[in-house]
């Protein structure tokens, strides 16, 4: 893949759209501007279509599974076998988190096995470009660089599919034991300047051990691989995880076929950073879920000026946000697509005149 090209093909928001939307969310019935982020998020997504109104009727998350080798450094939690098992539950449909959340929100779920350590039983689809996870980044690089460039390539890939399937919003989720480790490094090697003693999070629950044990392996193994800043593919090679750089094609992807995409937590968002580093009008594609409370997330968002929509104290992972982020971009857009105007109604609007939103 040609990535110059990929990178020169992502144009900026169409503006004009963006400007009629926004003069016809000041045409409705109600305050201007008083409908805050169901208004913003409705502009944004005439800016990604190229048109006022918009649909968010068929709905896709995508959740990447995949084992990391860092896990044998003791700094997680859960047995390394969750994932396997996890993603089994996801794919035969068991009533976890994400499965739960995607079916009420009515969101078409997809799993796919990006390197998974054994066989995932159930409805899911298998890359497994590393079949027994990616390397131990404490001891060497965590995947070779073409590996990487694969994965990014296969998230890329599943936008246009969906596209192609029909689909007008989608998301992107994960399972891997370990991973907060790989967002949290991923994160530091693309922002540079945050200590890593305030921006990295226990995960899913660490010992006080454990949790110091993990600092030093993400500032060792930064320090060992030197991941250039600059390089989106230099970083997921040396430090992140096959999910992290699947879901980075996805961002990219978004972009470069022009349809809104919701991120989830710290892994989410460490993917979106990365994708935002390769070409930084990524960001204008993305619609952030909910806060983490992950503080790596903190900085990720802050350096892209994201605003998420949600704040539930959630930790999960899955890309349980997205879901329940998806349902109020239908709302965003049920606003705009039905609510009458002024002009409709016969309602006087010069008592308005001067008024500031």
């Amino acid at each position: 893949m040609n990535w110059q090209e990929i990178k020169a093909g992502i144009h900026p928001l169409d503006a004009q759209a963006m400007e009629q939307a926004a003069q016809y969310q000041h045409a409705l019935v109600k305050p201007a501007g008083s409908l805050g982020m169901l208004e913003k998020i409705s502009i944004q997504i005439a800016g990604i279509t190229g048109q006022v109104k918009n649909s968010a009727d068929k709905k896709a998350h995508y959740l990447f599974g995949a084992d990391n080798g860092v896990y044998a450094e003791g700094i997680a939690a859960s047995p390394q076998e969750f994932t396997r098992l996890l993603m089994g539950f996801y794919s035969q449909g068991v009533n976890c988190g994400i499965t739960v959340l995607c079916r009420q929100h009515n969101v078409d779920l997809y799993n796919i096995d990006m390197g998974i350590i054994g066989e995932v039983q159930g409805d899911i689809r298998r890359i497994k470009l590393m079949p027994n996870g990616t390397n131990n980044l404490a001891k060497e690089p965590a995947m070779p660089r073409d590996i990487a460039e694969q994965a990014v390539e296969t998230g890329f890939n599943f936008v246009k599919e969906a596209i192609d399937c029909g689909y007008n919003l989608i998301s992107t989720g994960e399972v891997g034991m370990g991973n907060t480790t790989t967002a949290a490094a991923c994160i530091k090697a693309a922002l540079q300047d945050y200590d890593l003693h305030c921006g990295v999070g226990r995960g899913a629950g660490l010992t006080d051990e454990a949790y110091a044990r993990k600092k030093q392996v993400i500032s060792d193994a930064l320090a060992m691989h030197r991941p250039d800043p600059n390089d989106f593919l230099d970083i997921l090679s040396k430090v992140g995880g096959l999910d992290i750089a699947a879901m980075c094609g996805m961002f990219i992807g978004a972009a470069y076929y022009r349809i809104p995409i919701v991120i989830d937590g710290v892994i989410a968002i460490s993917a979106a950073l990365l994708a935002y580093r390769f070409q930084p009008l990524t960001k204008d594609f993305m619609i952030p879920s909910h806060v983490s409370e992950e503080p790596a997330y903190q900085l990720a968002s802050q350096a892209m000026d994201l605003k998420p929509l949600l704040l539930l104290d959630m930790r999960l992972g899955e890309g349980s946000g997205c879901p329940i982020a998806m349902g109020i971009v239908e709302d965003a857009l049920a606003i705009i697509n039905q609510m009458n105007t002024f002009e409709e109604i016969e309602l006087a609007t010069d008592y308005r005149e001067g008024i500031k939103a």
